[in-house]
């Protein structure tokens, strides 16, 4: 489906935004390098998966106006 494949190139380039010296912490599942988070949406493994909705239920939040900071 494009759609699917549009979110992942959304998501891919939000995380391209990261820092490449420093490492993320995804709770219990570890650490992770910026290459490795985009790595893992590509291939739609487990951690892609959460990592894209994650994404996107922040991107709606942001959209429904009910971020607050």
């Amino acid at each position: 489906m494009e759609n699917e494949q549009e979110i992942k190139e959304l998501v891919i380039a939000r995380l391209k935004t990261l820092p490449n010296n420093k490492d993320i912490s995804i709770g219990s599942s570890g650490e992770f390098s910026k290459d490795e988070l985009i790595e893992a949406v590509e291939n739609e493994d487990q951690l892609g998966k959460k990592l894209i909705e994650v994404e996107m239920n922040f991107l709606r939040t942001l959209k429904d106006g009910l971020y607050y900071e």
